[in-house]
């Protein structure tokens, strides 16, 4: 029986600003499985696609109150690209740690540890086209929040038109994302990533992503992130681990990694929710002003007539 590891780190959630302790544990089941080890009888929650919930905030969250787990997607990439496809996370609190804001802590922690591998699990084929639009979406908001988001909308000049399009492609997984916001520093930006699951291309897609990508942060518009301490949300962000515009939109309050870091850190969030699809989706992600709920959809979707994928492995 292979050697059984395990990783421990620590640090504080975007939304709740409360610490948690966090143990990775290797397992021989597949599947990466969250287990709240604060709630006293709670079973341990698959980190799949079914069990992502709808919080009202920008995050991913897994499992029903009270045993759930929130803002998981920065982890989830990280695992991605480390092909760490087997594993239980222990947590002793509802939120999982932020740390910078992006994947690059999660990978580092992963590659001292000596855990990084190339891809051995299952993959998820995809054999026919399937595309969720933004305005499913709005149509299932209650009216309220539907009205609300009008508003928001307003103010900030966005146009609910995105998209998340999953195709075909043989050669791994391919994200294209394209962000496009009002804001001058943002604008339209577009950012591409391959990762080639072969035994050389995995080590490579992962060197790639984490020269490139890894490190690019969570963001948002200053008055956002004001509104939602005022609600007891985003209690955790700070300059250290967010970008945040400042009042007019040309500029923001700390400093850019890089010109396009906003649609980079896209790139991360995709990687990550699509990893909750229990395996590697050979396919081909296209995303039009995506966003974490668009994400899930077309995994839903996807998965939602078997026509549509094919599973290689366990």
């Amino acid at each position: 029986m292979k050697k059984i590891k395990e990783i421990k780190f620590s640090g504080v959630g975007l939304q709740s600003g409360k610490s948690a302790n966090v143990r990775v544990r290797l397992t021989d089941k597949p599947g990466i499985f969250f287990h709240r080890t604060d709630l006293p009888g709670s079973q341990p929650i698959p980190a799949t696609w079914d069990n992502v919930v709808n919080t009202g905030t920008w995050d991913t969250t897994i499992g029903k109150a009270p045993n759930q787990v929130r803002t998981i997607e920065h982890f989830m990439a990280a695992l991605f690209v480390c092909g760490i496809d087997s594993a239980i996370v222990e947590i002793d609190g509802p939120e999982f740690p932020i740390l910078d804001g992006s994947a690059k802590q999660f990978i580092e922690i992963f590659e001292e540890a000596g855990i990084c591998k190339p891809w051995a699990g299952k993959k998820i084929i995809v054999k026919r086209p399937v595309i969720a639009y933004r305005r499913e979406i709005i149509g299932q908001m209650p009216l309220l929040k539907r009205i609300g988001l009008w508003f928001y909308n307003l103010k900030t000049g966005r146009r609910e038109d995105g998209f998340v399009k999953l195709s075909p492609y043989s050669k791994g997984l391919k994200i294209k994302a394209t962000l496009v916001y009002p804001d001058k520093i943002i604008g339209t930006q577009s950012a591409e990533f391959l990762f080639d699951p072969s035994p050389k291309g995995a080590e490579a897609s992962r060197r790639k992503f984490l020269k490139e990508f890894a490190n690019c942060r969570s963001f948002g518009r200053i008055w956002e992130w004001e509104y939602l301490k005022k609600r007891g949300m985003g209690l955790g962000a700070n300059e250290n681990n967010i970008l945040a515009l400042n009042e007019t939109g040309d500029g923001t309050l700390n400093e850019l990694h890089c010109p396009d870091e906003f649609v980079r850190h896209k790139l991360i969030d995709a990687a990550g929710d699509l990893f909750t699809a229990g395996g590697l989706i050979v396919g081909e992600l296209e995303s039009w002003k995506g966003s974490h709920g668009l994400n899930n959809l077309v995994l839903r979707k996807l998965f939602a007539d078997p026509e549509n994928y094919e599973i290689i492995g366990e």
